[in-house]
Order: C-alpha cells, then sequence, then structure tokens
C-alpha cells in the first residue's frame, strides 16, 4: 500500500497557507514544520486527556456520527491524514471492520507512538503534503482538526486527491470562530483564557499548555471557510461543500473525480 514519498499531483505555482506566520511561536514559514513536529512530540502524553477535557468527553461520538454520514462502512479503506494519537482512525476502525483498512500518518513521531501504543492503529511518517501512499489506493482521506497545521492547503487537496481511488471521498474536521461576537468571544475565552491554564494544571506540562495556546491562535489567523471550499476545487475535487454544526464545527467534504 505504501509508497516513498513523491511531489504532490498537479503542483502549481498557487500556494495557500492556512493562516499567516505566528509569530509568538515561530518567525518564518521554514520554521513552522519543525515548531508543529515538536510541539506535538513534546506534549503527545497528554493529547487526549486535553482533548477530552476540552470536548467534555463528546469528541467520539461526534467522529464517529461524520464518518458514518459520509459513507465509511464495513470494507472500506481508510486514509486518517495528520492522524494524531489515532482519534478518528479509532473510530474509523469500528467501522471498517476486519475487511477494510485504516492508516495514520502523521509527521509526529511522539503522535504516532501514543496511536500504534495505545489504539493499535498502523502509523506512517508523512504530511498532508507529501503522503507516503500508493496513487488511487483508498476510498476515504479524513482529516481531524489539523488543517490549520498543512503548510498548504491546495498542495494537501491535490496529494489527498491522488491517493484516492476514483470517486472516493474527503472529509476534513475542523473548528473555525463563530460569526456571532458574543459567541466567538465566549469561544475565545474558553479556548485563550481556560484551557491553556487548565491543561497546564492537569498535566503539569508547559508544552500541553503551549499546544493548547496555539491551538486557539491557529484557529483565530485561519483563512475562512470558503477560502477552504475554494482550496479544494483548485485542487481538482468535485462537489466541495462545508457543513456547519453548533456554529463552530466544520465539515469539509469533495470527492475524487470519478
Amino acid at each position: 500500500m505504501t509508497s516513498p514519498p513523491r511531489p504532490a499531483v498537479g503542483s502549481t505555482s498557487v500556494h495557500l497557507p492556512p493562516h499567516p506566520v505566528l509569530g509568538g511561536f515561530y518567525s518564518n514559514p521554514e520554521e513552522r514544520q519543525t515548531f508543529v513536529n515538536n510541539l506535538f512530540d513534546d506534549s503527545s502524553r497528554h493529547y487526549d486527556r486535553i482533548t477530552a477535557l476540552m470536548s467534555f468527553g463528546t469528541g467520539g461520538a461526534y467522529r464517529r456520527s461524520v464518518l458514518k454520514r459520509v459513507g465509511v462502512k464495513t470494507g472500506s479503506h481508510v486514509l486518517d491524514v495528520a492522524c494524531g494519537t489515532g482519534q478518528v482512525s479509532a473510530a474509523a476502525l469500528q467501522l471498517v471492520g476486519q475487511s477494510g483498512s485504516v492508516v495514520g500518518v502523521d509527521p509526529s513521531e511522539g503522535m504516532r507512538r501514543v496511536a500504534h501504543r495505545v489504539r493499535g492503529i498502523e502509523t506512517l511518517a508523512g504530511t498532508a503534503e507529501q503522503l507516503p501512499i500508493d496513487d488511487h489506493s483508498v476510498d476515504f482521506v479524513l482529516m481531524g482538526y489539523a488543517l490549520r497545521h498543512v503548510s498548504d492547503l491546495v498542495a494537501a487537496f491535490r496529494e489527498m486527491r491522488r491517493v484516492l481511488r476514483p470517486g472516493g471521498t474527503i472529509a476534513i474536521l475542523e473548528i473555525t470562530p463563530p460569526d456571532g461576537a458574543v459567541t466567538r468571544f465566549l469561544l475565545k475565552l474558553y479556548l485563550k483564557g481556560i484551557i491553556p491554564p487548565l491543561s497546564l494544571l492537569v498535566t503539569a506540562s508547559p508544552a500541553a499548555m503551549r499546544l493548547m495556546s496555539y491551538y486557539w491562535q491557529s484557529i483565530e489567523a485561519c483563512v475562512c471557510p470558503d477560502a477552504i471550499v475554494s482550496a479544494m476545487r483548485t485542487a481538482g475535487l468535485v462537489d466541495p461543500d462545508r457543513h456547519r454544526t453548533l456554529g463552530i464545527f466544520n465539515e469539509y467534504v469533495a470527492r475524487a473525480p470519478d
């Protein structure tokens, strides 16, 4: 199933980072990937506890419902891009059965180690822009709350299109600040003002606190949903669409051409 990393299919000069350089964390685009890798490596053993705390334990049920809605089922072959500790992969495993398969890709060795040890996920080292996967080899490409960590949205979507079988589906979960000023303020207060210090209190890990501080900054600075849908279309994906839940949870879904 796997092959050496290769340039993204159909590469052009189109380049769309998900957000500008976040100067409080790294100083130029070339430093971004190393910063993100180190950040997740250093906090990998605390990640599941932090995200369960942040979502009040509802994340698993939401992920399973999305995967069912996009069509993951018995026999599906699934690639989880930026799989982290394997939370989306685990939800997919419950659906695909023994006749299907789930493989996770992530650049962070620490996150891959947790995914394999805790959840038994098969993992490979790689990024969304350089997937170590054969052409047209999976039915679904999934990504859970990691689109903000890629370097180029168009390149990532082109690479996802490359590994999908004709008619296969991409489903991206992401968080977007709500439209209303009051709800946006409350979400910012929660994710920026409460979760980072609470993460430090619960884990005694400065790295975990820094991760959650970065989490909100990347959400707030991320390009608008319309730009993400447009990047999917530019990458050659078919029928890109966005579904929003509770004003902040987004599902971006598109298909590979038949």
